[in-house]
């Protein structure tokens, strides 16, 4: 099988690298561009948009055949039947989570159209002033700088069906930096959702703290609803483990993990109680390189994610 992610590929980590340290170099170096804006307010999906069949239709994001210079990348792995694991198995490199808890409802997929198709991600309901936000990564509310239409945030999803509503989304927003220049290291988004027969999300199915400049070298857990294969979208997944910091070309956390495509935006949790299902959030799933199968990256939430936080409860 063929096992497909939201990547940065090696060549576009360089480029990144090389151009940092060109402008750091060159006196004459033009200023920077003004920053794009970092928040949008989606065109939300009509009534009976995202129906069973258009949620299970839904295409990874980075799936989609999108134009030259797209971080989609593939990674071949080997082929065969994934072995399942109960969610006590620490570490766990990928599997359906059972254990039940405050996660099951937290967190869901979302659904948004790109360039006229439509596509998924996962995120996250968590602890917010307006009781309405969902964390997620920035290329799930902004990619190939096209802010994304149609977002709802599905908690709870479960094979096409949506136990605790579609929640649309009133506005996006994702880090000065993803919005400017998609730097991967950045990669994090937010959106505030609409209330629902008088209630917010949050009283509708929780939510999930979170913590910033936490540091590295922590036990994780990962969440998402990976879609591309040995994956179908329909499952909530999980995977656990010892995280380290990223020692090739990106400032993010590292976990040995393999989910695929879809899982993007999911949440990543230390101080995970898995009696409970509750942890503080403190990343979400990104990207992973081509050359090192089974391993997830996710942006350290530094200032920068806590400024989109900010930015996103205050709304």
């Amino acid at each position: 099988m063929r096992r497909h992610r939201f990547a940065a590929s090696v060549l576009t980590a360089v480029g990144t690298l090389l151009a940092g340290a060109l402008s750091a170099t060159s006196a004459d170096a033009a200023p920077p561009p003004s920053p794009a804006p970092s928040s949008f307010s989606p065109q939300q999906a009509a009534e009976g948009f995202w129906t069973a069949e258009r949620m299970r239709g839904a295409t990874p994001l980075d799936l989609i055949n999108v134009t030259p210079g797209s971080l989609r990348t593939s990674v071949p792995t080997a082929s065969g039947e994934e072995t399942v694991i109960g969610p006590t198995s620490f570490p766990q490199a990928g599997g359906p989570w059972t254990g039940g808890g405050a996660v099951v409802k937290t967190s869901g997929r979302v659904f948004f159209t790109f360039q006229g198709r439509t596509a998924s991600c996962s995120g996250n309901s968590v602890t917010s002033g307006n009781g309405s936000t969902v964390m997620t990564a920035g290329h799930c509310v902004k990619y190939q700088g096209s802010w994304h239409t149609d977002w709802v945030f599905v908690p709870g999803y479960d094979d096409g069906q949506a136990p605790y509503g579609r929640w649309n989304a009133t506005k996006t927003f994702a880090t000065q930096q993803w919005a400017a220049s998609e730097n991967i290291n950045y990669d994090v988004g937010a959106a505030v959702v609409a209330p629902q027969n008088g209630r917010t999300l949050a009283e509708t199915v929780g939510a999930q703290g979170l913590k910033f400049n936490g540091g590295y070298n922590k036990a994780m857990y990962a969440f998402g609803f990976p879609a591309a294969d040995p994956y179908d979208g329909s499952k909530l997944i999980h995977c656990s483990g010892n995280s380290s910091k990223d020692f090739l070309f990106s400032q993010d956390h590292s976990l040995g993990c393999n989910m695929t495509g879809g899982s993007s935006g999911g949440p990543w949790f230390e101080s995970f109680d898995e009696s409970t299902g509750t942890g503080l959030q403190v990343s979400v799933n990104s990207f992973g390189y081509t050359f090192l199968p089974n391993r997830m990256f996710g942006p350290y939430f530094g200032p920068e994610a806590k400024a989109v936080y900010d930015q996103a409860q205050a709304s």
